[in-house]
């Protein structure tokens, strides 16, 4: 299993519903298991920069690189990196789940 994760914070004068609606598109592309976008708590005083958090979980790499591979996930990319400021992302694959 491959799990996705994706930090993002949003630029100042720009709408976090609105990143957060932009990037739901990505659950429309077939190969995710799991696929949510949700506002970070910013309980955490070390790092409360970050808005949005992705996490999606894929069966295997085919499924992982099929949907980077997808004409959305390039479509979306376009639309969300003008309104994003930060960006960091994780992919690990495990033998749990």
């Amino acid at each position: 299993m491959i799990r996705h994760i994706v930090f993002f914070s949003v630029k100042e004068g720009q709408d976090i519903e609105t990143v957060r609606q932009g990037l739901l598109q990505l659950g429309t592309i077939p190969y995710s298991d799991v696929f949510e976008v949700l506002p970070n708590m910013q309980v955490d005083p070390m790092c409360d920069k970050i808005d949005l958090v992705v996490y999606a979980e894929f069966k295997d790499e085919e499924a992982f690189y099929a949907y980077k591979n997808h004409p959305t996930y390039d479509a979306t990319t376009q639309l969300v990196r003008p309104m994003r400021e930060l960006r960091f992302s994780a992919d690990i694959k495990t033998e749990n789940g």
